[in-house]
C-alpha cells in the first residue's frame, strides 16, 4: 500500500505557538518528513531552540520568528519572513492559544478579552494574512486547533469554549468560501492531551500514558500531530470545513486510570 499521499515533503508550513507541546511536535514531525517550517512564539528565546534542533536533524529547514498572534503587524512580518525565506506558504497551523480555569462570574473583562483575542482573533489574523498568500499562489491548507470545549459546554471554561466555538464556525465558513480558490480549511478539536500545561494542572505526564490503551481520556501530542499531517496532506483532499475531534473515551462513559 502506498503512503505517499500522507507526505508533507516539500511544503512550507507556518506553525504558531510552537515552542512546546502540540505545536512543537507538529513542527518537528513535518520537518522530519521534509517540510520547511516556520516556528513562532511570543518569545524568540523560547522557539529558537526548536528551529535549531530541526536544522541539526535530517529533513526540512526551519526558521524561528517572534510573533504575537494578536498583533497584526507581527503576523504580517512573520508571513513576510516566511515568503522571503522559503518562497511561499503552503500550510498554516493555527496552534497558538491560552486559557485559565474560572467560573463565568469570576472572569474579568480583561480576562475574557485576552482569551478571545489569542484563541479567536489570533486565528483570524494569521489565517487572513497567510491565506492571502495561498490564494494568490497555488492554494494550500489551513489547520485550526480548536477544542472539544468549543463543541460542548465545559464548566469553568466559558471564555475558552466560546473562543474555540468561534474557531470551529470560522473553519466551516472558510472551508466553503475558500474551496474554489484551492485552499482547504479544517480543524482539530483535541480533548485532554499530555502537554506541559495539562501535566501542571492534572499531574499526568506523557510517560504515564500508554498510546495503545483505547480506554483513556488523555492523548499524546504525537496523536494530534498525526491528525495535522493527515489534514496537511493529499490524503485528506476530500475533507473541507471539518472539525475532527480527538478526545479518546468521552468523560463519564468509562473510568480508566488516565
Amino acid at each position: 500500500m502506498s503512503t505517499e499521499q500522507f507526505s508533507v515533503d516539500g511544503q512550507t508550513v507556518v506553525i504558531t505557538g510552537s515552542s512546546s507541546g502540540i505545536g512543537r511536535e507538529i513542527a518537528e514531525r513535518f520537518a522530519a518528513d521534509g517540510a520547511d517550517v516556520v516556528v513562532s512564539s511570543r518569545e524568540l528565546d523560547n522557539v529558537q531552540p526548536v528551529a535549531d534542533g530541526i536544522n541539526d536533524a535530517d529533513g526540512g529547514r526551519a526558521i524561528a520568528v517572534e510573533c504575537d498572534v494578536t498583533d497584526r503587524d507581527a503576523v504580517e512580518a512573520m508571513v513576510d519572513a516566511t515568503v522571503e525565506e522559503f518562497g511561499g506558504v503552503d500550510c498554516l497551523v493555527n496552534n497558538a492559544g491560552a486559557s485559565f480555569m474560572a467560573g463565568f462570574e469570576d472572569i474579568s473583562p480583561n480576562g475574557w478579552e485576552t482569551i478571545v483575542d489569542i484563541n479567536l482573533t489570533g486565528t483570524f489574523h494569521c489565517t487572513q494574512v497567510a491565506g492571502e498568500r495561498m490564494r494568490e499562489g497555488d492554494g494550500g491548507t489551513v489547520i485550526n486547533l480548536a477544542s472539544v470545549a468549543g463543541q460542548k459546554g465545559s464548566p469553568h471554561m466559558s471564555h475558552y469554549g466560546a473562543a474555540k466555538a468561534g474557531v470551529i464556525n470560522l473553519t466551516e465558513t472558510l472551508g466553503i468560501e475558500w474551496a474554489p480558490e484551492n485552499v482547504r480549511v479544517n480543524a482539530i478539536a483535541p480533548g485532554f492531551v499530555a502537554t506541559p500545561g495539562v501535566e501542571s494542572q492534572m499531574g499526568v505526564s506523557a510517560e504515564n500514558i500508554e498510546r495503545d490503551d483505547v480506554a483513556r481520556q488523555i492523548g499524546h501530542v504525537a496523536e494530534i500531530a498525526d491528525l495535522a499531517q493527515f489534514l496537511a496532506s493529499d490524503a485528506s483532499s476530500y475533507l473541507v470545513g471539518e472539525t475532527v475531534a480527538a478526545k479518546g473515551v468521552p468523560r463519564g462513559e468509562t473510568s480508566p486510570d488516565v
